[in-house]
Protein backbone atom coordinates (compact mmCIF):
# COMPACT_ATOMS: atom_id res chain seq x y z
CA UNK A 1 0.00 0.00 0.00
CA UNK A 2 1.33 3.30 -0.82
CA UNK A 3 0.96 6.59 1.35
CA UNK A 4 -0.74 7.31 4.72
CA UNK A 5 -3.02 10.04 5.98
CA UNK A 6 -1.30 13.47 6.88
CA UNK A 7 -4.80 14.66 8.38
CA UNK A 8 -4.86 14.52 12.39
CA UNK A 9 -7.71 12.46 14.27
CA UNK A 10 -10.61 14.26 14.57
CA UNK A 11 -10.14 17.41 11.61
CA UNK A 12 -13.57 18.71 10.24
CA UNK A 13 -14.53 17.01 7.17
CA UNK A 14 -16.76 18.34 4.06
CA UNK A 15 -20.24 16.35 3.84
CA UNK A 16 -21.92 15.47 0.86
CA UNK A 17 -21.27 14.25 -3.10
CA UNK A 18 -20.01 17.84 -4.14
CA UNK A 19 -23.43 18.38 -5.96
CA UNK A 20 -23.44 15.34 -8.36
CA UNK A 21 -25.33 12.30 -8.68
CA UNK A 22 -24.32 9.19 -5.62
CA UNK A 23 -21.23 8.39 -6.23
CA UNK A 24 -19.92 10.34 -8.72
CA UNK A 25 -17.59 12.87 -9.11
CA UNK A 26 -19.02 14.76 -11.94
CA UNK A 27 -16.53 15.60 -15.17
CA UNK A 28 -14.57 18.28 -13.68
CA UNK A 29 -11.28 17.02 -11.64
CA UNK A 30 -12.56 17.19 -8.02
CA UNK A 31 -9.84 16.88 -4.88
CA UNK A 32 -10.20 13.96 -2.72
CA UNK A 33 -8.08 13.49 0.70
CA UNK A 34 -7.99 9.60 -0.38
CA UNK A 35 -8.33 7.50 -3.42
CA UNK A 36 -8.76 3.71 -3.03
CA UNK A 37 -9.09 1.81 -5.98
CA UNK A 38 -9.69 -1.53 -6.73
CA UNK A 39 -11.25 -3.03 -4.11
CA UNK A 40 -14.08 -5.37 -4.14
CA UNK A 41 -16.77 -2.89 -1.72
CA UNK A 42 -19.62 -4.44 -0.22
CA UNK A 43 -21.45 -1.45 0.30
CA UNK A 44 -24.25 -2.21 2.73
CA UNK A 45 -26.37 0.27 1.14
CA UNK A 46 -30.17 -0.07 0.62
CA UNK A 47 -29.34 -1.94 -2.70
CA UNK A 48 -26.69 -4.27 -1.11
CA UNK A 49 -24.49 -3.33 -4.06
CA UNK A 50 -20.98 -5.02 -4.74
CA UNK A 51 -19.09 -3.42 -6.43
CA UNK A 52 -15.92 -5.08 -8.19
CA UNK A 53 -12.62 -3.02 -9.39
CA UNK A 54 -14.63 -0.40 -7.37
CA UNK A 55 -13.24 3.33 -5.91
CA UNK A 56 -13.75 5.42 -3.09
CA UNK A 57 -12.80 9.12 -2.57
CA UNK A 58 -12.69 10.48 0.78
CA UNK A 59 -12.42 13.87 1.91
CA UNK A 60 -12.11 15.32 4.96
CA UNK A 61 -13.93 12.60 7.06
CA UNK A 62 -16.83 12.11 4.57
CA UNK A 63 -17.22 9.87 1.21
CA UNK A 64 -17.81 11.96 -1.55
CA UNK A 65 -17.55 9.23 -4.57
CA UNK A 66 -17.83 5.43 -4.47
CA UNK A 67 -18.70 3.41 -7.57
CA UNK A 68 -16.43 1.59 -10.28
CA UNK A 69 -12.71 2.52 -10.64
CA UNK A 70 -14.01 3.60 -14.29
CA UNK A 71 -15.65 5.85 -13.40
CA UNK A 72 -14.05 7.51 -10.52
CA UNK A 73 -10.66 7.16 -11.05
CA UNK A 74 -10.31 9.88 -14.20
CA UNK A 75 -12.29 12.77 -12.53
CA UNK A 76 -10.71 12.73 -9.24
CA UNK A 77 -7.61 14.38 -8.04
CA UNK A 78 -6.48 12.62 -4.75
CA UNK A 79 -3.57 13.80 -2.68
CA UNK A 80 -3.15 9.76 -2.42
CA UNK A 81 -3.79 6.71 -3.62
CA UNK A 82 -4.28 3.54 -1.78
CA UNK A 83 -4.12 0.05 -4.68
CA UNK A 84 -7.25 -1.90 -2.93
CA UNK A 85 -6.64 -4.95 -6.04
CA UNK A 86 -6.02 -7.27 -3.26
CA UNK A 87 -8.84 -6.27 -0.78
CA UNK A 88 -12.44 -6.36 -0.03
CA UNK A 89 -13.90 -3.17 1.55
CA UNK A 90 -16.99 -3.51 3.83
CA UNK A 91 -18.04 -0.41 6.76
CA UNK A 92 -16.99 -0.02 9.76
CA UNK A 93 -18.17 -3.08 12.08
CA UNK A 94 -20.58 -1.80 14.95
CA UNK A 95 -20.32 -3.16 18.11
CA UNK A 96 -23.62 -3.02 20.13
CA UNK A 97 -22.13 -4.71 23.89
CA UNK A 98 -18.81 -4.52 24.82
CA UNK A 99 -17.17 -4.39 28.12
CA UNK A 100 -13.97 -2.33 27.32
CA UNK A 101 -12.30 -2.23 30.88
CA UNK A 102 -12.50 -6.43 31.57
CA UNK A 103 -9.63 -7.18 28.92
CA UNK A 104 -7.37 -7.08 31.56
CA UNK A 105 -9.17 -10.15 33.18
CA UNK A 106 -8.73 -12.22 29.84
CA UNK A 107 -9.33 -16.01 30.55
CA UNK A 108 -9.00 -15.67 34.45
CA UNK A 109 -12.39 -15.78 35.16
CA UNK A 110 -13.34 -19.99 35.44
CA UNK A 111 -15.73 -21.03 32.54
CA UNK A 112 -17.54 -23.46 34.53
CA UNK A 113 -19.39 -21.05 37.14
CA UNK A 114 -23.06 -20.45 37.06
CA UNK A 115 -24.06 -16.78 36.12
CA UNK A 116 -24.28 -15.14 39.27
CA UNK A 117 -20.78 -16.71 40.62
CA UNK A 118 -18.86 -15.65 37.56
CA UNK A 119 -20.59 -12.21 38.26
CA UNK A 120 -20.61 -11.59 42.14
CA UNK A 121 -18.04 -13.37 43.62
CA UNK A 122 -15.40 -12.73 40.04
CA UNK A 123 -16.51 -10.22 37.43
CA UNK A 124 -17.34 -7.24 40.33
CA UNK A 125 -14.33 -8.20 42.35
CA UNK A 126 -11.84 -8.19 39.50
CA UNK A 127 -13.36 -5.14 38.02
CA UNK A 128 -12.92 -3.30 41.59
CA UNK A 129 -9.48 -4.57 41.84
CA UNK A 130 -8.33 -1.98 38.95
CA UNK A 131 -7.07 1.41 38.80
CA UNK A 132 -8.22 4.04 37.34
CA UNK A 133 -5.12 3.98 35.38
CA UNK A 134 -5.55 0.01 34.67
CA UNK A 135 -9.17 0.62 33.36
CA UNK A 136 -7.85 3.19 30.80
CA UNK A 137 -5.15 0.74 29.97
CA UNK A 138 -7.75 -1.94 29.52
CA UNK A 139 -9.94 0.43 27.56
CA UNK A 140 -7.33 1.44 25.18
CA UNK A 141 -6.58 -2.61 24.78
CA UNK A 142 -10.04 -3.09 24.00
CA UNK A 143 -10.29 -0.39 21.46
CA UNK A 144 -7.44 -1.60 19.61
CA UNK A 145 -8.70 -5.35 20.15
CA UNK A 146 -11.64 -4.07 18.26
CA UNK A 147 -10.29 -1.40 15.39
CA UNK A 148 -7.65 -4.38 14.31
CA UNK A 149 -10.88 -6.68 13.34
CA UNK A 150 -12.37 -4.18 12.01
CA UNK A 151 -14.91 -2.31 14.75
CA UNK A 152 -14.59 1.18 14.44
CA UNK A 153 -18.01 1.90 16.41
CA UNK A 154 -19.14 0.55 19.45
CA UNK A 155 -21.89 0.63 22.45
CA UNK A 156 -20.02 0.00 26.33
CA UNK A 157 -21.62 -3.07 28.54
CA UNK A 158 -21.82 0.00 31.31
CA UNK A 159 -19.10 -1.17 33.92
CA UNK A 160 -16.54 1.77 33.63
CA UNK A 161 -15.79 3.03 36.99
CA UNK A 162 -13.17 5.65 36.18
CA UNK A 163 -15.21 7.73 33.58
CA UNK A 164 -12.71 10.54 32.85
CA UNK A 165 -9.63 8.56 31.83
CA UNK A 166 -11.08 5.12 30.61
CA UNK A 167 -12.56 8.67 28.06
CA UNK A 168 -9.22 9.87 27.45
CA UNK A 169 -7.23 6.50 26.74
CA UNK A 170 -10.32 5.88 24.33
CA UNK A 171 -10.04 8.89 22.00
CA UNK A 172 -6.50 8.58 21.71
CA UNK A 173 -7.08 5.37 19.34
CA UNK A 174 -9.37 7.12 17.19
CA UNK A 175 -12.54 4.83 17.56
CA UNK A 176 -15.94 6.06 17.73
CA UNK A 177 -18.23 4.68 20.50
CA UNK A 178 -20.83 5.61 23.05
CA UNK A 179 -19.88 5.55 26.71
CA UNK A 180 -20.95 5.35 30.44
CA UNK A 181 -20.40 4.72 34.08
CA UNK A 182 -21.19 1.73 35.57
CA UNK A 183 -24.96 2.61 37.17
CA UNK A 184 -26.68 0.72 39.58
CA UNK A 185 -29.34 2.57 42.51
CA UNK A 186 -30.75 -0.52 43.98
CA UNK A 187 -30.10 -0.89 47.68
CA UNK A 188 -28.21 -3.99 48.68
CA UNK A 189 -29.63 -3.94 52.30
CA UNK A 190 -32.17 -3.00 53.88
CA UNK A 191 -30.82 -0.18 55.83
CA UNK A 192 -30.31 1.25 52.57
CA UNK A 193 -31.45 4.34 51.64
CA UNK A 194 -33.19 4.27 48.41
CA UNK A 195 -34.06 7.92 47.70
CA UNK A 196 -30.23 8.53 47.90
CA UNK A 197 -28.93 6.14 46.00
CA UNK A 198 -31.08 6.57 43.08
CA UNK A 199 -30.62 10.78 43.50
CA UNK A 200 -27.03 9.91 43.55
CA UNK A 201 -27.44 7.83 40.14
CA UNK A 202 -29.24 10.05 38.52
CA UNK A 203 -26.97 12.95 38.83
CA UNK A 204 -24.08 11.27 37.82
CA UNK A 205 -25.80 10.46 34.79
CA UNK A 206 -26.79 13.97 34.05
CA UNK A 207 -23.13 15.03 34.60
CA UNK A 208 -22.11 12.04 32.10
CA UNK A 209 -24.24 13.71 29.35
CA UNK A 210 -23.28 17.38 30.22
CA UNK A 211 -19.71 16.33 29.91
CA UNK A 212 -19.60 13.92 27.04
CA UNK A 213 -22.26 15.27 24.81
CA UNK A 214 -22.79 13.12 21.86
CA UNK A 215 -22.41 15.55 18.05
CA UNK A 216 -20.67 18.19 17.37
CA UNK A 217 -17.38 16.37 15.97
CA UNK A 218 -16.71 14.34 18.86
CA UNK A 219 -16.66 10.38 18.48
CA UNK A 220 -17.05 9.92 21.32
CA UNK A 221 -19.92 10.44 23.61
CA UNK A 222 -21.80 9.54 26.73
CA UNK A 223 -25.20 7.43 27.04
CA UNK A 224 -26.84 6.78 30.19
CA UNK A 225 -25.77 3.10 30.17
CA UNK A 226 -27.85 1.11 33.23
CA UNK A 227 -26.29 -2.45 34.33
CA UNK A 228 -30.04 -3.68 34.09
CA UNK A 229 -31.15 -7.29 35.42
CA UNK A 230 -32.86 -6.15 38.79
CA UNK A 231 -30.13 -3.81 39.86
CA UNK A 232 -31.90 -0.33 38.73
CA UNK A 233 -35.04 0.42 40.94
CA UNK A 234 -38.08 1.72 38.54
CA UNK A 235 -37.63 5.60 39.33
CA UNK A 236 -34.16 5.18 37.64
CA UNK A 237 -35.45 3.63 34.63
CA UNK A 238 -38.12 6.52 34.19
CA UNK A 239 -35.27 9.14 35.37
CA UNK A 240 -32.54 7.90 33.18
CA UNK A 241 -35.31 7.35 29.88
CA UNK A 242 -36.25 11.54 30.84
CA UNK A 243 -32.34 12.33 30.38
CA UNK A 244 -31.81 10.34 27.39
CA UNK A 245 -34.58 12.00 25.71
CA UNK A 246 -33.33 15.62 26.90
CA UNK A 247 -30.31 14.71 25.57
CA UNK A 248 -31.43 12.89 22.31
CA UNK A 249 -29.46 9.83 22.88
CA UNK A 250 -29.90 6.20 23.82
CA UNK A 251 -30.25 4.20 26.88
CA UNK A 252 -29.04 0.78 27.02
CA UNK A 253 -29.27 -2.29 29.81
CA UNK A 254 -28.38 -5.82 30.02
CA UNK A 255 -32.04 -7.74 30.78
CA UNK A 256 -32.53 -11.94 30.36
CA UNK A 257 -29.71 -13.56 29.40
CA UNK A 258 -30.71 -16.51 31.94
CA UNK A 259 -34.12 -17.33 33.98
CA UNK A 260 -33.14 -15.22 36.95
CA UNK A 261 -34.04 -12.18 35.34
CA UNK A 262 -37.99 -13.18 34.36
CA UNK A 263 -37.95 -14.88 38.39
CA UNK A 264 -37.34 -11.54 39.86
CA UNK A 265 -39.61 -9.88 37.80
CA UNK A 266 -41.95 -12.10 38.25
CA UNK A 267 -42.10 -11.90 41.60
CA UNK A 268 -41.53 -8.49 42.23
CA UNK A 269 -43.51 -7.01 39.60
CA UNK A 270 -46.11 -9.44 38.40
CA UNK A 271 -44.91 -8.90 35.14
CA UNK A 272 -42.28 -10.35 32.63
CA UNK A 273 -38.74 -7.94 33.05
CA UNK A 274 -39.58 -6.52 29.00
CA UNK A 275 -43.76 -6.46 30.05
CA UNK A 276 -42.56 -4.43 33.33
CA UNK A 277 -40.34 -1.89 31.31
CA UNK A 278 -43.72 -1.64 29.15
CA UNK A 279 -45.53 -0.45 31.63
CA UNK A 280 -42.73 2.31 33.04
CA UNK A 281 -42.61 3.78 29.54
CA UNK A 282 -39.13 3.41 28.90
CA UNK A 283 -38.76 1.13 26.12
CA UNK A 284 -38.24 2.87 22.59
CA UNK A 285 -36.24 3.41 19.35
CA UNK A 286 -33.60 4.74 21.19
CA UNK A 287 -33.35 2.05 24.16
CA UNK A 288 -30.88 -1.38 23.79
CA UNK A 289 -31.36 -4.49 25.71
CA UNK A 290 -28.81 -6.55 25.76
CA UNK A 291 -28.73 -10.53 25.88
CA UNK A 292 -32.86 -10.77 26.18
CA UNK A 293 -32.47 -15.05 25.43
CA UNK A 294 -35.40 -15.77 27.62
CA UNK A 295 -38.49 -13.96 26.12
CA UNK A 296 -41.60 -14.61 25.25
CA UNK A 297 -43.83 -13.71 22.67
CA UNK A 298 -45.79 -11.00 24.72
CA UNK A 299 -42.20 -9.48 25.56
CA UNK A 300 -41.51 -9.67 21.90
CA UNK A 301 -44.62 -7.95 20.53
CA UNK A 302 -43.75 -5.47 22.81
CA UNK A 303 -40.10 -5.14 22.08
CA UNK A 304 -41.62 -4.40 18.15
CA UNK A 305 -44.60 -2.30 18.92
CA UNK A 306 -41.62 -0.17 20.99
CA UNK A 307 -38.70 -0.06 18.08
CA UNK A 308 -36.55 -1.44 21.17
CA UNK A 309 -33.28 -2.68 19.52
CA UNK A 310 -31.77 -5.86 21.07
CA UNK A 311 -28.27 -6.93 20.92
CA UNK A 312 -27.16 -10.53 20.52
CA UNK A 313 -24.15 -11.85 21.87
CA UNK A 314 -24.01 -15.27 20.72
CA UNK A 315 -20.40 -15.69 22.01
CA UNK A 316 -20.99 -14.95 25.84
CA UNK A 317 -24.57 -17.09 25.78
CA UNK A 318 -22.65 -20.21 24.59
CA UNK A 319 -19.78 -19.62 26.64
CA UNK A 320 -22.27 -18.92 29.78
CA UNK A 321 -24.42 -21.19 28.79
CA UNK A 322 -27.77 -19.34 28.59
CA UNK A 323 -29.78 -21.53 26.79
CA UNK A 324 -29.99 -19.81 23.47
CA UNK A 325 -29.48 -22.34 20.77
CA UNK A 326 -33.06 -23.95 23.12
CA UNK A 327 -34.70 -20.44 24.20
CA UNK A 328 -33.30 -17.71 21.94
CA UNK A 329 -36.00 -15.99 19.77
CA UNK A 330 -33.59 -13.92 18.08
CA UNK A 331 -34.66 -14.79 14.34
CA UNK A 332 -38.47 -14.44 15.80
CA UNK A 333 -37.48 -10.98 16.69
CA UNK A 334 -35.90 -9.87 13.40
CA UNK A 335 -39.29 -11.46 11.69
CA UNK A 336 -40.73 -9.25 13.84
CA UNK A 337 -39.06 -6.36 12.50
CA UNK A 338 -36.70 -5.87 15.78
CA UNK A 339 -33.69 -4.14 15.21
CA UNK A 340 -31.14 -6.60 16.17
CA UNK A 341 -27.16 -6.09 16.48
CA UNK A 342 -24.48 -8.06 17.58
CA UNK A 343 -22.06 -7.80 20.56
CA UNK A 344 -18.88 -9.49 21.89
CA UNK A 345 -19.57 -8.44 25.61
CA UNK A 346 -16.76 -9.95 27.46
CA UNK A 347 -13.27 -9.85 27.75
CA UNK A 348 -12.52 -12.87 25.25
CA UNK A 349 -12.21 -11.41 22.36
CA UNK A 350 -13.65 -7.77 20.78
CA UNK A 351 -13.99 -9.11 17.08
CA UNK A 352 -17.35 -8.98 16.23
CA UNK A 353 -16.64 -11.43 12.89
CA UNK A 354 -16.83 -14.52 15.25
CA UNK A 355 -19.78 -13.29 16.40
CA UNK A 356 -21.29 -12.98 12.72
CA UNK A 357 -20.62 -16.73 12.62
CA UNK A 358 -22.33 -17.70 15.56
CA UNK A 359 -25.16 -15.69 14.83
CA UNK A 360 -25.53 -17.47 11.53
CA UNK A 361 -24.68 -20.60 12.91
CA UNK A 362 -26.60 -21.49 16.44
CA UNK A 363 -29.95 -21.12 14.98
CA UNK A 364 -29.55 -23.24 11.53
CA UNK A 365 -28.59 -26.36 13.96
CA UNK A 366 -31.47 -24.92 16.55
CA UNK A 367 -33.94 -25.31 14.09
CA UNK A 368 -32.82 -27.57 11.62
CA UNK A 369 -32.93 -25.12 8.93
CA UNK A 370 -30.26 -24.52 6.81
CA UNK A 371 -32.26 -20.84 5.85
CA UNK A 372 -32.07 -19.34 9.21
CA UNK A 373 -29.86 -16.29 9.57
CA UNK A 374 -28.43 -16.35 6.44
CA UNK A 375 -24.91 -14.71 6.22
CA UNK A 376 -26.19 -11.66 4.46
CA UNK A 377 -28.98 -11.01 7.81
CA UNK A 378 -25.74 -11.54 9.79
CA UNK A 379 -23.40 -9.12 8.12
CA UNK A 380 -26.44 -6.69 8.35
CA UNK A 381 -26.62 -7.26 12.02
CA UNK A 382 -22.82 -6.17 12.54
CA UNK A 383 -23.17 -3.11 10.20
CA UNK A 384 -26.58 -1.19 9.66
CA UNK A 385 -28.43 -2.53 12.60
CA UNK A 386 -26.07 -1.16 14.96
CA UNK A 387 -25.78 2.20 13.10
CA UNK A 388 -29.57 1.99 13.84
CA UNK A 389 -29.71 1.16 17.37
CA UNK A 390 -27.09 4.02 18.19
CA UNK A 391 -29.15 6.71 16.16
CA UNK A 392 -26.45 6.87 13.37
CA UNK A 393 -27.91 5.55 10.43
CA UNK A 394 -27.09 9.24 8.85
CA UNK A 395 -23.46 8.93 9.22
CA UNK A 396 -22.37 4.71 9.70
CA UNK A 397 -23.29 1.56 8.84
CA UNK A 398 -23.37 1.32 4.64
CA UNK A 399 -20.80 2.80 2.40
CA UNK A 400 -22.51 5.89 0.63
CA UNK A 401 -21.62 9.44 -0.30
CA UNK A 402 -21.99 11.55 2.54
CA UNK A 403 -21.75 9.47 5.18
CA UNK A 404 -18.57 8.89 7.39
CA UNK A 405 -15.43 7.37 5.93
CA UNK A 406 -15.66 4.43 8.55
CA UNK A 407 -14.21 1.45 6.32
CA UNK A 408 -12.40 -1.64 6.01
CA UNK A 409 -9.85 -3.36 3.85
CA UNK A 410 -9.82 -7.29 4.25
CA UNK A 411 -6.58 -8.61 2.86
CA UNK A 412 -7.75 -11.57 0.67
CA UNK A 413 -4.15 -12.27 0.01
CA UNK A 414 -4.78 -15.06 2.94
CA UNK A 415 -5.51 -18.68 3.11
CA UNK A 416 -8.73 -18.55 4.48
CA UNK A 417 -9.97 -15.81 1.62
CA UNK A 418 -8.63 -17.77 -1.23
CA UNK A 419 -9.75 -18.65 -3.86
CA UNK A 420 -12.55 -14.97 -3.39
CA UNK A 421 -15.76 -16.62 -5.22
CA UNK A 422 -18.96 -15.41 -3.01
CA UNK A 423 -17.67 -12.57 -0.96
CA UNK A 424 -20.62 -12.18 1.63
CA UNK A 425 -20.56 -15.99 2.57
CA UNK A 426 -16.88 -15.62 2.87
CA UNK A 427 -17.26 -12.64 5.41
CA UNK A 428 -18.98 -14.83 7.33
CA UNK A 429 -18.15 -18.02 7.01
CA UNK A 430 -14.58 -18.26 5.97
CA UNK A 431 -12.71 -14.88 7.32
CA UNK A 432 -12.11 -13.40 10.46
CA UNK A 433 -10.71 -10.27 12.45
CA UNK A 434 -7.30 -11.75 11.64
CA UNK A 435 -7.38 -10.41 8.32
CA UNK A 436 -8.33 -6.64 8.68
CA UNK A 437 -5.11 -4.91 7.04
CA UNK A 438 -6.54 -1.18 6.91
CA UNK A 439 -8.93 1.01 8.55
CA UNK A 440 -10.28 4.42 8.34
CA UNK A 441 -12.73 5.81 11.27
CA UNK A 442 -13.94 9.64 10.26
CA UNK A 443 -11.59 9.37 7.14
CA UNK A 444 -8.18 9.29 9.66
CA UNK A 445 -6.54 5.75 8.97
CA UNK A 446 -6.09 3.91 12.10
CA UNK A 447 -4.94 0.52 11.38
CA UNK A 448 -2.63 0.64 8.55
CA UNK A 449 -0.44 -3.31 7.51
CA UNK A 450 -1.97 -4.36 10.30
CA UNK A 451 -1.05 -2.31 13.37
CA UNK A 452 -2.79 0.66 14.91
CA UNK A 453 -1.46 4.31 13.91
CA UNK A 454 -2.26 5.97 17.05
CA UNK A 455 -1.31 3.45 19.49
CA UNK A 456 2.13 1.95 20.48
CA UNK A 457 1.42 -1.46 20.56
CA UNK A 458 4.36 -2.84 21.68
CA UNK A 459 4.16 -0.76 24.70
CA UNK A 460 0.55 -1.37 25.65
CA UNK A 461 0.71 -4.90 25.21
CA UNK A 462 3.61 -5.09 27.98
CA UNK A 463 1.91 -2.42 30.36
CA UNK A 464 -1.39 -4.60 30.15
CA UNK A 465 0.85 -7.86 30.82
CA UNK A 466 2.27 -5.95 33.89
CA UNK A 467 -1.27 -4.81 35.05
CA UNK A 468 -2.95 -8.00 34.37
CA UNK A 469 -1.14 -10.06 37.13
CA UNK A 470 -0.96 -7.10 39.71
CA UNK A 471 -4.91 -7.18 39.02
CA UNK A 472 -4.97 -11.12 39.84
CA UNK A 473 -2.83 -10.79 42.33
CA UNK A 474 -4.32 -8.27 44.43
CA UNK A 475 -7.61 -9.78 43.68
CA UNK A 476 -6.59 -12.95 45.75
CA UNK A 477 -8.87 -15.34 43.55
CA UNK A 478 -6.95 -17.92 42.16
CA UNK A 479 -5.87 -18.63 38.95
CA UNK A 480 -8.01 -21.99 38.00
CA UNK A 481 -5.79 -23.58 35.05
CA UNK A 482 -6.51 -27.50 34.68
CA UNK A 483 -3.32 -27.89 34.21
CA UNK A 484 -0.20 -27.63 36.34
CA UNK A 485 2.17 -24.61 35.64
CA UNK A 486 5.75 -24.88 36.48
Amino acid sequence: MTGSLVREPGSPGQPGGLGQEPGSLGQEPTSVDTLIVGATIVTMDAERRIITDGALGIRGDRIVAIGKRGDIEPVAQPRRIVDGRRFVMTPGFVNGHVHTTETLIKGYIPEHLDFADGIWRWAVPLYEAQSAAEQSLAAQLSAVSMMRSGTTCFLEAGTIIALDPVVEALRVTGIRGRVGRWVLDRGASAGSDQKVLTDRALRALADELCRYPVGGGERLGAWPLLIGHNTNTDDLWRGAKQLADQHGVGISAHMSPVETDVDWYLAHTGKRPVEHLASLGVLGSMVNLTHMVHVDDQEIAALAQSGTNVTHCPGAALKGAYGVSKFGRFPEMAAMGINVMLGTDGADHADLMRAATLAAGIFKDARRDTAVVPAHQALTMATRNGAKALGLTADIGSLEVGKKADLVLHDTDRPEWRPLLNVVAQLVWSADGRGVHSVWVDGCRVVEDYRCTLVDEERLYAEAQRAALDITTRSGLPNLCPWPIS
